[in-house]
């Protein structure tokens, strides 16, 4: 098989250059995001063992990373994260000769705008947050945030726990663009965002889907993969692309520039791409794949998840804010706090 060849080249390779079985390639990604038959897979092909290290935040990453760091080897940022290391100059040019199955990656999924000339990251999984909603128990329909966030629904509301992604959904709603975050537009988002937040029940991004299985709460704004999960489960479980726009986020695997294992890192995201690795992600987490060719290892189940592969709304990306990061934080904070 082509794909074990090149693992095999790699494999000798890493020892050659000093990499040898009792180093770790140093995994720094999301809770829940990486399945652990993967990371057996490679470590049985290349003899590299794999330390596992999450967060639930891309704040939480940002905030673990520093400049020159040499703490991992392989980090999965968002879209918007990716534009914020790039700009900082804490990811490692790739060297794509090492990662040849990255031909493997949709069209529409290779140089993005968060990485012009696609030099520093590989898409892992993409997906949106939109609105789940128990069709047993909602009746009324729901097409919007503003249809979620209505007062017949107090305390029966999970939404992923994001203050980005809360705040531009209020954004959204006023018809602002969701990356614009100004403090005048903050101040419009205001009212809005404290009339919401004393709605919600529960804020999970780890596992947002679990107080919809067991009933306590009736609609949800959550990523797509727990969305596709429950539809997977119980058809009652609509997925709904808001009508005021989605997010849509782009997860990527990135080398940081301290990086001391860079050949296993490359090695890690080439085994990654394969497409019989990437379909075993996408049976674990039910993302949209950017892998062309491990689209077509999916059944027509998978590929008709309504949340997996939504019909086409309008999707925006999140960019790099900058300092107005730190006054989302900030509103977010003192909203939280009043609705206690």
């Amino acid at each position: 098989m082509r794909n074990g060849l090149i693992l095999g080249l790699l494999a000798g390779l890493l020892v050659a250059s000093g990499c040898h079985k009792q180093e770790k390639l140093h995994l720094f990604a999301w809770s829940e995001y990486v399945p652990q038959e993967v990371i057996d897979g490679f470590t049985k092909e290349t003899g590299i063992p794999v330390d596992y290290e999450v967060y639930d935040s891309n704040e939480a990453m940002l905030a673990k990373l520093a400049p020159g760091s040499a703490q991992y080897d392989v980090i999965q940022p968002s879209e918007y994260a990716v534009e914020h290391l790039i700009h900082r100059e804490m990811l490692a040019p790739l060297d794509f000769s090492q990662i040849p199955n990255v031909a493997n990656l949709a069209p529409d999924m290779r140089d993005l705008p968060y990485d012009p000339g696609q030099k520093y990251s590989v898409p892992y999984m993409t997906g949106t947050v939109g609105i789940v909603v128990n069709t047993e128990t909602v009746k009324d329909p729901i097409h919007g945030f503003a249809d979620v966030f209505q007062e017949k629904y107090r305390g029966r509301i999970v939404v992923v726990d994001d203050d980005r992604e809360i705040v531009s959904w209020a954004l959204s709603t006023l018809g602002v663009p969701i990356n614009n975050m100004s403090p005048e537009n903050l101040a419009k988002a205001k009212p809005l965002l404290k009339r919401w937040l004393p709605l919600i029940k529960v804020f999970d991004s780890n596992d947002p889907k679990r107080p919809l299985l067991g009933g306590d709460v009736d609609i949800g704004i959550i990523y797509s993969g727990d969305a596709a999960m429950l539809y997977q489960q119980d058809h009652k479980f609509q997925y709904i692309l808001p009508t005021e726009g989605a997010h849509q986020f782009i997860d990527n695997l990135c080398v940081p520039a301290g990086s001391q294992n860079k050949a296993a890192a490359y090695a890690f995201i080439n085994y990654i791409l394969r497409p019989d690795v990437s379909k075993i992600i996408s049976d674990k987490f039910p993302y949209t794949n950017p892998n062309a060719a491990a689209r077509k290892l999916l059944s027509p189940e998978q590929l008709a998840n309504p949340a997996s592969y939504p019909q086409a709304g309008h999707l925006d990306v999140f960019h790099d804010i900058g300092q107005s990061a730190a006054d989302v934080a900030a509103l977010m904070t003192e909203l939280r706090g009043q609705s206690d």
